[in-house]
């Protein structure tokens, strides 16, 4: 994969935020320039990342591994991240996950036909008392998920993707 001259000066600006010796502190922002720009982080990514920081390829795999907010394959329009953690199963976080996926025809982590959401569970948001938490897009953070609140949600997800 090669990086296009606008990702690699939005790395480029990433990498000055450390000294030069420590370019490879910025691997979680390129890797979320990569996702912002591709939907998901391919190993194609990773390689070249791992080049352009000048770091082994395993060890951005292991950052992309290691955190659940990097997408390891293609992922719907609107990924769902549902709290599954035992705080919030104790207020119904199980429930609003078996909710979507029924309402959406979907098995935990997988994607719709027509490609517009995907859902999985995730662990802790730091929001137990306002379970049932969820994540949209790994940025917009959404509480108390009745089934009222997750149609809604769903709703307005769908009608913003026309």
């Amino acid at each position: 994969m090669n990086l296009s001259d606008t990702t690699k000066a939005r790395f480029a600006k990433e990498v000055a935020k450390f000294p030069a010796d420590q370019k490879q502190s910025a691997v979680m922002a390129c890797l979320a320039i990569v996702q912002q720009e591709q939907g998901w982080v391919s190993a194609e990514a990773e390689a070249a990342i791992a080049d352009y920081l000048g770091m082994a390829p395993i060890a951005v795999r292991e950052v992309t591994t290691f955190y659940n907010m990097y997408n390891q394959q293609p992922v719907g329009k609107f990924k769902l991240n549902v709290c599954t953690n035992l705080p919030c199963q104790l207020r119904n976080g199980q429930k609003a996950l078996e909710h979507i996926c029924h309402k959406l025809g979907i098995e935990d982590g997988g994607t719709t036909a027509d490609g517009l959401f995907t859902v999985q569970k995730c662990e802790c948001l730091g929001a137990c008392a306002d379970a049932p938490v969820m994540l949209v897009n790994d940025r917009q953070m959404v509480s108390y998920m009745s089934n009222d609140r997750i149609d809604a949600l769903l709703d307005t997800l769908q009608a913003q993707a026309k």
